[in-house]
């Protein structure tokens, strides 16, 4: 295995704001593990888009609500390649509906996902990030929704909130460790779930009077993984056209 080669692994990552961050941090030098669940094919062109920026990539698979195995696929791709430079937890899923229509397993599929996953992927990530004694970036994606709430979204507010709190307390423990931890969370970004959507009335509500692409959420996430972002952790940046 090889701790000087900076890798970066992208969970969420065969597609939309997941795969424009993959590649963005292929552009930017670092080579890419590509995490996929069920979407094979997303996970290939992923990773095809990663090496075509000349940046090396590799896939890896599994469910990032099975604790076990999620541990399991993670130690032995950094057995193999050594262990991370950053990780971005982008993984996560919505499941909208009022709360008086919430199912219990319309709560817990979420939360189980969007904050028991970021729990799943961090613990066999932290330690050998830590025993590499070099400068490490762990980013996590939460949403304008974990900041403001929204009207529909209990279940994912609840859980991108409490994406928030975990970044900030394990930005503490890490900081004297050179390894930084920053929050990003987007507010409307172009998606396919996007095209659908009343955009009228929804841009009423965002002051840039439009909706962001994957491209600047990625942008995002390069700076916080950069060197240039060293002495910058515990922090949250919006990526929301000005949605307070």
């Amino acid at each position: 295995m090889n701790d000087q080669v900076n890798t970066v692994l992208v969970t969420g990552a065969s597609s939309g704001i997941g795969r424009a961050i993959a590649v963005r941090l292929a552009a930017d030098g670092l080579d890419i593990a590509v995490h996929y669940l069920t979407n094979r094919d997303g996970g290939e062109q992923t990773l095809a888009d990663v090496e075509a920026t000349g940046a090396n990539g590799r896939l890896v698979n599994f469910d990032v609500t099975d604790t076990e195995a999620t541990a399991a696929v993670i130690e032995s791709d950094i057995e193999a390649h050594g262990a991370y430079y950053g990780v971005v937890c982008n993984a996560g899923i919505t499941k909208d509906g009022v709360f008086p229509m919430l199912s219990k397993d319309d709560w817990q599929q979420v939360i189980d996902v969007n904050l028991n996953g970021l729990y799943n992927v961090l613990k066999p990530i932290v330690m050998p990030m830590v025993r590499r004694r070099r400068p490490g970036r762990i980013v996590t994606i939460s949403s304008v929704s974990g900041l403001i709430g929204n009207r529909g979204q209990t279940n994912y507010s609840a859980s991108k909130a409490g994406i928030i709190g975990a970044t900030k307390a394990l930005a503490m423990e890490l900081a004297k460790r050179e390894i930084t931890v920053n929050c990003v969370a987007p507010g409307l970004i172009e998606s396919k779930m996007t095209d659908s959507l009343p955009m009228d009335k929804i841009l009423e509500m965002i002051p840039a009077r439009r909706i962001g692409k994957p491209e600047e959420v990625a942008a995002t996430v390069a700076f916080l993984c950069s060197a240039d972002a060293g002495y910058i952790t515990r922090q949250v940046f919006s990526v929301n056209g000005g949605m307070c």
